[in-house]
């Protein structure tokens, strides 16, 4: 059964066994017609808002002289990470954002990026923010243990939280839309109910998982400068 269950987040479109289901995380893209982007409506204007919003609180976060640049590059990952989970939810699409070859793609080059930056510009900085302030002596060496083990696995933390959370609520109305069909018509009713909250509920999961990979990847790197 546990096989099954999680079998719908196997890639299941092959050709010359290649799995073409991975085509989904860029092939929106290409739907997205260029004057979507030039003629000022109201879904360019709404989207436009949030990226701004977006940008201010990213520039606020980094606050260096390099944070108009930097943005851009949390904006676009936001904006990937968003378009994939959305796309998951609906029939028949292949979510690709709950796989950890996905999201360990995305956030283990970041981390390695931030390390190396980090320790060959700013040695002193990385030195210092391994130990507290007031510190006591007798419990540096544990600090630096500890602060040393919590870097190492930021980029796994960042894949598995969103892997998990995208995996949770599809999981969860897999379960729902499998119930058997010898039930009654009220309980039909009741399930369909449901499946609209949990529908709900998972474009929430998906706007919010979308926020907190790309803001705590703003965090990391804002502790490299």
């Amino acid at each position: 059964m546990m096989t099954n269950l999680f079998s719908i987040f196997d890639p299941s479109t092959n050709l010359l066994n290649l799995p073409l289901n991975w085509i989904s995380t860029f092939i929106g893209i290409l739907f997205i017609p260029c004057l979507f982007w030039l003629i000022p409506n109201r879904h360019f204007i709404f989207w436009n808002f949030i990226l701004n919003k977006l940008h201010k609180e990213f520039k606020v976060l980094l606050s260096n002289s390099n944070s108009n640049g930097s943005t851009f590059i949390f904006i676009s990952m936001f904006s990937f990470v968003l378009f994939n989970n959305f796309l998951g939810l609906f029939p028949y699409i292949f979510t690709s954002t709950s796989h950890l070859t996905l999201t360990l793609s995305i956030s283990l080059p970041l981390w390695l990026t931030f390390m190396l930056y980090g320790w060959i510009n700013n040695t002193q900085h990385m030195f210092i923010h391994m130990i507290p302030q007031e510190t006591p002596t007798i419990l540096m060496p544990f600090m630096v243990l500890i602060e040393t083990i919590s870097n190492i696995i930021r980029p796994g933390t960042l894949a598995v939280r969103l892997t998990a959370n995208m995996i949770a609520g599809h999981l969860l109305m897999t379960l729902l839309s499998s119930i058997g069909p010898n039930i009654s018509f009220y309980f039909i009713i009741f399930l369909i109910f449901i499946q609209i909250l949990l529908l709900i509920l998972e474009s929430a999961v998906a706007i919010i998982q979308s926020y907190v990979i790309t803001i705590l990847s703003t965090l990391y790197s804002s502790e490299v400068n």
